[in-house]
């Protein structure tokens, strides 16, 4: 929060502040749109693959960018997080909205610092930032189910649902009998 703060107020423009990421950092695993009342049912299947993983450490080193427009904090410990979006993967049909509409899943990790960036922010900012150094580590010991109604800027937390490496089976419904 405090390294977002701090772009914030040394890179902000007018024009182009929209870009600076608000709110707490996170670790986007997956973005897509779906109908309501698909809600409960990509909620059981997230609860079911959340309590099948377990905790893991997130190690942070340092900055990255997406050249012109994105700054991020590394994520230097991949595999635990990447395991986890392909076992969420296997819930993409129940994500998608129609062909036209289909998920997005963030398969290179990082915590956001500023995004949509125009060319003087991002120039000024990742000549500082591409010679910072930071480290950080943290356990992740659940996920966020988000929801953002169309119109609205802020996002409301659907549920918390916890990693608790419990033994879970899934048995796929029969069509016929």
């Amino acid at each position: 929060m405090s390294i977002r703060k701090e772009f914030h107020e040394k890179y902000k423009g007018a024009a182009a502040s929209k870009g600076i990421v608000a709110g707490k950092p996170q670790l986007a695993l997956v973005k897509f749109e779906t109908v309501e009342m698909m809600e409960e049912r990509i909620l059981n299947r997230l609860k079911t693959i959340a309590m099948g993983y377990h905790p893991f450490k997130v190690e942070l080193k340092d900055f990255g960018s997406y050249p012109s427009h994105s700054i991020f904090i590394n994520v230097i410990s991949k595999m635990p997080i990447q395991n986890l979006v392909r076992q969420v993967k296997d819930a993409q049909r129940l994500m998608k909205l129609d062909k036209d509409h289909k998920p997005h899943f963030m398969e290179e990790p990082q915590i956001t610092i500023a995004r949509k960036l125009v060319p003087w922010q991002y120039e000024e900012a990742w000549l500082e930032y591409s010679n910072k150094h930071f480290s950080g580590r943290f356990i992740a010991d659940s996920m966020l189910l988000l929801k953002k109604r169309e119109g609205q800027t802020g996002w409301q937390i659907v549920q918390r649902l916890e990693f608790m490496n419990l033994p879970v089976t899934t048995k796929q419904g029969a069509l016929f009998m």
